[in-house]
């Protein structure tokens, strides 16, 4: 049984059936052109695309059709890409989002 979503209900039905290479984290994958990001992450057996900024649970696929952002990552240094509606093309260099330092937090406990 394939894992590939071949009708996306935001970005249509899969016209293309070209495999392509992209890279999640250095490491090659290889996906069909078009595709949106997400499929092609799940179908590579990927299911966590980032961690929480804060805490660092582990994030992934939620609505997957653009409305929780849930699915950030960053495509070729652009960070806060949704993968979900982000169409697949050859040689994607793609990064999962990790824990950030938390000087945020800290500011806001110098101040209540």
């Amino acid at each position: 049984m394939s894992e590939r979503i071949f009708d996306h209900p935001v970005l249509g039905a899969l016209k293309e059936n070209e495999c392509v290479k992209f890279s999640f984290n250095d490491k090659e994958h290889k996906g069909l052109k078009g595709e949106s990001l997400a499929a092609a992450l799940l179908a590579n057996g990927i299911r966590t695309l980032r961690h929480h900024e804060e805490s660092g649970t582990p994030r992934g696929i939620y609505c997957n059709i653009g409305h929780c952002f849930e699915c950030r990552v960053t495509v070729n240094g652009r960070p806060g890409v949704r993968a979900c509606l982000t169409p697949l093309e050859e040689g994607m260099v793609v990064e999962s989002g990790g824990k950030l330092p938390t000087p945020i937090k800290d500011w806001r406990n110098q101040h209540e």
